[in-house]
């Protein structure tokens, strides 16, 4: 079984960065795709960054040139690099893990950013 831990997420000031990390442990497999997403309040989850087994990066349009996500293959970390940060950019931050071809989709536990004066 895959399990996700994420971390990194706090109070940050307008136009200011953070960095999310997402450990995964378990068998990931060999395709499979690592994903953020987010869930602000009153709103549904929604879709910010991917990143495939094979390097294929994806990124929502209001994210795209401000994120970034990055793996370190050794110790099974995704990252989540955020910069210019919007307060539209508050939420709680979810890592996800998915493999189409073992019908498997795990999330993590979630960390919230706050963008805030």
């Amino acid at each position: 079984q895959v399990q996700l831990v994420e971390s990194g997420g706090g109070l940050v000031q307008p136009g200011g960065s953070l960095r999310l990390s997402c450990a995964a442990s378990g068998r990931l497999g060999n395709l499979y795709t690592m994903g953020w997403y987010r869930q602000a309040p009153g709103k549904q989850r929604e879709f910010v960054a991917s990143l495939t087994s094979v390097g294929r990066k994806n990124y929502a349009d209001s994210v795209a040139g401000r994120f970034t996500i990055s793996r370190d293959n050794v110790e099974n970390t995704v990252y989540l690099q955020l910069n210019s940060l919007k307060s539209e950019d508050t939420a709680v931050y979810y890592c996800n893990y998915r493999a189409v071809a073992r019908n498997l989709e795990v999330w993590g536990q979630g960390t919230l950013v706050t963008v805030s004066s």
